[in-house]
């Protein structure tokens, strides 16, 4: 990748199904990728790369889902699924104006990702998925997330003391990441059981059958050594998807510490999905 140079970023608001969400749009024009968070992460986490892709002319979009950053956080579990998380990142396509977009994310947002192929395939330019929680994550997932929930919900005073420590510490004083650390942790007891309630005991993810028919254009990243998001099931989903291609991380921080080869692996990627010498429409791909 070129030598960042500066780009335009404004912050969005729309709504879905009454609710209110929150974006940051980074650069313009036609060549649009949205970024999802991880679980209980702010649409910040994304920023670096945001940064990065508009740098080398994309427009990109980061979203925070329902319950998550600054969008609003309803405490009713009902209204929380991957599949609401889907039809949120195509409202927001709407509220763009955008016929088509690269969708991509990171755990949360992967599986996101995916259910956006599974509900409006003809929405997807292409597919960046990092981390994906799919069958083999399912056990370990459980282990880490289950007591979170519990907390939320039966204990909420240890939710709130947490988060009354992590909003005493400025922002402007900490690293970028710590500072994404203590936003994760800036939770309301409510809404955080709420979220990891609908999504805990929902669907995941497309299954695998539905995960075999997608024909968009699909780069998947894994990481060694995190059981939680098991490179086995970045390399399952590879194999799945026709044609898609696998990129294995060096470590599970190589893209937060240091981002420059998959930067560049992921610009590189976005941009073939945009090139003026494929096909230019890809109305139906996806999964049908």
């Amino acid at each position: 990748m070129t030598a960042p140079r500066p780009v335009s970023e404004h912050i969005g608001q729309f709504f879905w199904e009454g609710h209110r969400l929150e974006y940051t749009e980074y650069g313009a024009g036609r060549r649009l990728v949205v970024l999802l968070h991880g679980q209980l992460m702010p649409r910040r986490m994304q920023q670096p790369l945001a940064r990065a892709m508009a740098a080398e002319g994309m427009h990109v979009v980061t979203l925070d889902l329902l319950g998550h950053g600054r969008s609003d956080r309803p405490a009713d579990p009902l209204v929380y699924s991957m599949t609401a998380f889907g039809e949120q990142v195509v409202a927001l396509l709407d509220h763009l104006g955008a016929e088509q977009a690269v969708v991509g994310g990171t755990s949360l947002g992967a599986n996101v990702t995916l259910e956006v192929a599974a509900i409006a395939p003809e929405r997807v330019r292409g597919l960046l998925v990092e981390m994906p929680v799919l069958d083999n994550a399912v056990a370990a997932g459980m282990v880490v997330f289950g007591p979170m929930m519990l907390c939320a919900r039966y204990l909420p005073l240890t939710v709130r003391a947490l988060r009354l420590v992590t909003r005493a510490v400025p922002r402007g004083i900490v690293p970028f990441w710590a500072g994404i650390v203590l936003d994760t942790l800036d939770q309301q007891p409510g809404p955080m059981a709420a979220a990891m309630n609908g999504i805990v005991f929902g669907r995941i993810a497309p299954p695998s059958s539905l995960r075999r028919q997608i024909t968009a254009p699909t780069l998947v990243v894994g990481h060694p050594a995190d059981p939680v998001h098991p490179a086995a099931d970045a390399a399952m989903l590879a194999d799945e998807v026709p044609g898609a291609r696998f990129v294995q991380a060096r470590n599970i921080l190589e893209w937060r510490v240091s981002p420059d080869r998959l930067n560049a692996e992921a610009a590189t990627f976005v941009a073939g999905c945009w090139d003026d010498s494929a096909e230019d429409s890809r109305t139906g791909s996806g999964v049908t």
